[in-house]
């Protein structure tokens, strides 16, 4: 049995942050050599990246009296600019989610997603910490998901705007605002 398991420290180490990282790098190669399919209803994703992400988010940013990135679909904004803009992203998603998840795992031996909230914060304070590109695009990628015109694919119902008190839709078109 493995005695770090039973350790009253919950602290991930640098160390075993770093060694679950390269061994999700040396999975991804394996990985990259075979097609990985979206799941069901998605673009990039697989469903359990796709849950993995939104509870990323959702961490990022929490609903309270508001709807959070959960509620609002940051999880659907950033698959879809994946599939078109964000392309350039894929493989910095891939293997940030690996690892992230391998933390979970590393950690407190489940998978990220099944983790509890604060659990799952100490997670990302690793990964922040550990893995600051990751974490860096994850968090802006959120935002513009949160904050951004839903027809991108993400402010589901306008969560956001209505948060704020933002008249919408504030644009029609590229140069044409009806105030």
């Amino acid at each position: 049995m493995n005695n770090r398991r039973r350790s009253a420290k919950p602290a991930l180490g640098r160390r075993e942050f770093m060694g679950a990282g390269l061994a999700v790098a040396a999975g991804s190669a394996v990985s990259c050599s075979r097609s990985i399919e979206p799941g069901a209803g998605w673009r990039f994703f697989t469903a359990a990246e796709a849950l993995a992400v939104e509870a990323i988010c959702a961490q990022l940013i929490p609903a309270d009296q508001d709807p959070g990135a959960r509620e609002a679909g940051v999880v659907n904004f950033i698959d879809l600019q994946l599939s078109r803009r964000y392309k350039k992203h894929r493989g910095a998603y891939r293997q940030g989610i690996a690892a992230v998840d391998a933390a979970g795992r590393s950690k407190f031996g489940k998978p990220f997603v099944e983790l509890t909230g604060e659990r799952q914060i100490e997670v990302l304070n690793a990964v922040e910490e550990d893995s600051r590109p990751f974490f860096e695009l994850i968090l802006a990628h959120t935002r513009q998901g949160f904050y951004g015109d839903p027809r991108h694919g993400g402010n589901r119902n306008m969560a956001s705007w209505k948060m704020v008190g933002l008249p919408y839709p504030p644009l029609r078109g590229r140069e044409h605002y009806q105030g």
